[in-house]
């Protein structure tokens, strides 16, 4: 199948609304269903009903995006006085902030965090729908769209974590998923960040692609070949359309055929989620990125190395890079004594354990007190942003991971 159509199979895959009326979290799915009939924000919307300070921030790149921060200083019901430790949230691919608040206040890391004495940052990454804008070009302009994840290491983390850091006047930890690790690992490895970063927590860590399993995402990856020229001029992978609506609709009327598994079918078996988190995530939760980022991860899929967006061109590589082919992101060169804990799932089928150990090979160099590796053998991908016990399995570890390294 071509790129383009299989694009057009993931977008609306995640996109459609299976509208499953089923028990728990009803409350926070009715906070987040008036957060698209109206045009109330995040804070008004989702946030302060459950009982947090909220505050909104706009943060400009060196680039000329305009970023959305949301910030809860502290848990609900408010606090003990003085500062409190920032941590900052980096969603992952084709989703935004809201990733981090998808469940109820006692399962979504954000407000597990804020209850736990943390100042709190949520990140919405350049083309979400609330860092939509530019300080010169609309969305609708195709020029608007013309990066890749290297622009969002390059540019978007240095400035949401540097407004962190002179907002608050203090280093922060960092956490990050999916490409969330990505964007950080990329950063970290060219010596960026790291004197801004106390520490950094990667939920399903992304960084080789070699033994990625999904099948759609695969098939999707290898379809790339050849796809960067007649691929730029797209502006978003945000298009579902009636042909794939079609072509869905009929596969989910086979009986045999569960949609709620199509999640599955991209990121792995996720044992921990409900029907209405899952709900919420396919009504709610899909965001447009560029093409040339999903060009760039395939990429990196086919080559087998961490490296520079390839414009296949040694012209046009030659002008951005000074060399014919893109550098490669060495993690190996990340500062040994930066506190890391990556957190992977046995069952994912993205970032997955034989990737995941090549990354580690990467820092087998590391201080060996200053990397912490846990793998949570019955999660996939999601399962560390929207599993029920999560809590308990994960986050009770990265907050007592962050004290360590206050």
């Amino acid at each position: 199948m071509a790129f383009h159509s299989w694009l057009l199979v993931i977008t609306f895959v995640l996109s459609m609304g299976f509208h499953c009326e089923l028990a728990g979290a009803r409350g926070h799915r009715q906070l987040l269903q008036s957060l698209e009939a109206t045009n109330d924000g995040v804070c008004t919307a989702v946030v302060s009903p459950q009982g947090y300070e909220c505050q909104e921030y706009e943060v400009k790149t060196q680039d000329g995006y305009i970023l959305t921060m949301h910030r809860i200083p502290q848990g609900r019901g408010g606090g003990s006085p003085g500062k409190r430790q920032p941590v900052l949230l980096q969603h992952g691919l084709l989703m935004d902030g809201l990733t981090w608040l998808l469940n109820p206040p006692q399962q979504s890391l954000a407000f597990v965090l804020a209850d736990n004495g943390f100042d709190v940052w949520i990140t919405h990454g350049r083309g979400t729908r609330w860092s939509r804008r530019h300080e010169s070009l609309d969305a609708s302009n195709p020029a608007y769209w013309a990066w890749s994840w290297d622009e969002l290491a390059s540019y978007d983390l240095p400035a949401t974590v540097g407004f962190v850091f002179q907002k608050t006047g203090q280093k922060l930890h960092y956490v990050g998923h999916s490409m969330g690790t990505l964007t950080a690992l990329s950063a970290f490895s060219e010596g960026k960040l790291v004197n801004m970063i106390k520490s950094a927590a990667l939920l399903s860590p992304v960084a080789y692609l070699t033994y990625m399993a999904t099948p759609i995402g695969a098939a999707a990856a290898s379809a790339f070949s050849g796809e960067v020229r007649t691929t730029r001029s797209l502006s978003s992978s945000n298009l579902p359309t009636p042909v794939g609506t079609q072509f869905l609709e009929s596969v989910c009327a086979m009986p045999e055929v569960n949609c709620y598994d199509f999640m599955a079918s991209l990121t792995g078996p996720n044992c921990c989620l409900n029907y209405s988190t899952v709900d919420i995530f396919l009504k709610y939760e899909l965001e447009p990125t560029s093409v040339r980022t999903l060009v760039h991860f395939s990429q990196t899929f086919r080559r087998g190395v961490i490296a520079k967006y390839d414009y296949e061109s040694s012209m046009a590589n030659m002008a951005a890079y000074g060399k014919s082919s893109p550098p490669e992101y060495h993690m190996s060169n990340i500062t040994h004594d930066l506190p890391l804990l990556l957190s992977y799932g046995g069952g994912d089928m993205l970032s997955d354990v034989k990737d995941v150990q090549l990354l580690l090979n990467d820092l087998s160099n590391h201080d060996a007190d200053k990397l912490v590796a846990q793998l949570v053998k019955e999660y996939a991908h999601m399962d560390f942003v929207m599993a029920v016990n999560a809590k308990q399995l994960v986050y009770d570890g990265l907050i007592a991971f962050f004290n360590k390294h206050s």
